[in-house]
């Protein structure tokens, strides 16, 4: 007996060295390399997402929301991957660095490979997600229907704090730079009808604006003064400060889509078929184009000279920016509330008849459309030669010249 006992603690013995031994070469068993299944959007790490200057960082592609791209793309493009969401994507996408930010009706934000459409993350909120992201020094900041303003890693999709509106989220988030330069700010509206200014790093208010109805777009930012369109049917522009009034302007109807702002000037159209634009400093109207046989959900594009929205008359509109007057328009076979994107000497906008189009500049004709089949409410977004854009088939598309997208695309 005494021999079978020593002969058992040899074995043992033996077999916590080979233990030790292996786990050593492994660099030892601690409690970090346990594998446990890890909480969802919690990873131990992530890539940096960095804006180098040529992003589609949020709606509209810059604060002021102009929707001007900083790429070049052919005439000709590739669908290059598509990604499937649980329900429709009427989120306009941000395009930052390799990555692309989303929301959809399934109550998700998601993170998508540029290259491959492979989704990296997604961080689930408690309704609709149908605001667009903003991307500001890797944090995804979006809305929900759930009235939350959320910030997320944009490497990992952890959450790393949460902002309660009083009503539901439905346009993007824009930001500035605090007043005194230390900090940023980030500023969404609600349809507690508010605007919220609130720190970009701590999610603690700044101020709030009140309206006298929903607002249902996304604040431009220009010259130290934010504007923006709401179903009170007026146009504001207030302090970004300290969130004062500076104007107010009636459209005559409600306005649901986002305004342009450059310049002094407000680009926006309402649900009454009249295009604005309006002049700040004077707190007045600067012309009104009224040819639009439908509302205006679309939110405009500018250039130098021209403004271009969609309109639910089937048309794509381009006008001249100083007086209004019609350089061309464009039919497509259904409502166009897709807002546009100007790249180079392209616009590209989709339309509810299932189209994304790319037309010409100068003259509104067209150089290339892809049918995709389904609606499409989304914005496109355009960044490193690629242009994304969600569909109500709850897909996310990526179009692009296979081969020859700066690098990035296979």
């Amino acid at each position: 007996m005494a021999a079978r006992t020593t002969m058992w603690v040899v074995f043992v013995g033996g077999l916590v060295t080979l233990l030790a031994v292996f786990f050593a070469v492994r660099g030892g068993l601690g409690p970090a390399d346990v594998s446990m299944p890890s909480e969802p959007n919690e990873p131990s790490a992530g890539p940096r997402i960095v804006d180098d200057g040529t992003s589609w960082t949020m709606f509209g592609g810059n604060p002021g929301l102009t929707g001007r791209a900083e790429t070049t793309l052919t005439e000709t493009l590739k669908p290059l991957w598509k990604y499937q969401t649980g329900a429709e994507v009427k989120s306009s996408a941000a395009i930052v660095g390799d990555r692309v930010f989303v929301g959809s009706m399934d109550a998700s934000v998601y993170a998508l490979d540029l290259h491959t459409g492979a989704k990296q993350w997604s961080y689930a909120t408690e309704d609709i997600v149908e605001a667009s992201p903003c991307v500001l020094d890797g944090v995804v900041y979006i809305g929900s229907g759930d009235g939350f303003l959320y910030a997320l890693d944009a490497a990992t999709g952890q959450l790393k704090w949460k902002y309660e509106t009083e009503g539901e989220i439905l346009g993007a988030a824009n930001w500035t730079d605090a007043p005194e330069g230390q900090a940023k700010w980030v500023l969404v509206g609600s349809y507690d009808n508010r605007i919220h200014c609130v720190d970009a790093q701590s999610g603690a208010m700044i101020w709030t604006y009140e309206t006298d109805n929903y607002i249902n777009g996304s604040p431009a930012l220009a010259n130290g003064q934010c504007a923006f369109g709401g179903c009170d049917a007026l146009v504001h522009a207030i302090s970004l400060a300290d969130g004062t009034a500076v104007a107010e302007v009636d459209s005559g109807s409600y306005i649901a889509g986002s305004a342009a702002f450059l310049d002094g000037q407000v680009y926006v159209g309402n649900y009454e078929d009249a295009f604005l634009c309006v002049d700040i400093d004077d707190e007045r109207i600067a012309w009104t184009y009224d040819e639009s046989e439908g509302g205006i959900f679309s939110s405009p594009a500018l250039t130098d000279d021209l403004v271009i929205f969609g309109s639910r008359d089937n048309l794509v509109h381009a006008l001249r920016r100083d007086t209004g007057q019609v350089a061309w328009t464009f039919k497509t076979l259904g409502e166009v509330d897709s807002s546009p994107a100007i790249c180079g000497d392209k616009v590209v906008i989709g339309s509810e008849d299932g189209r994304l189009y790319m037309l010409s500049l100068a003259d509104g004709r067209q150089l290339w459309s892809y049918e995709i089949g389904q609606p499409i409410f989304s914005s496109p977004a355009v960044a490193r030669g690629a242009v994304v854009i969600g569909c109500d088939d709850g897909y996310v598309y990526a179009f692009g010249s296979v081969g020859s997208v700066e690098g990035t695309m296979r």
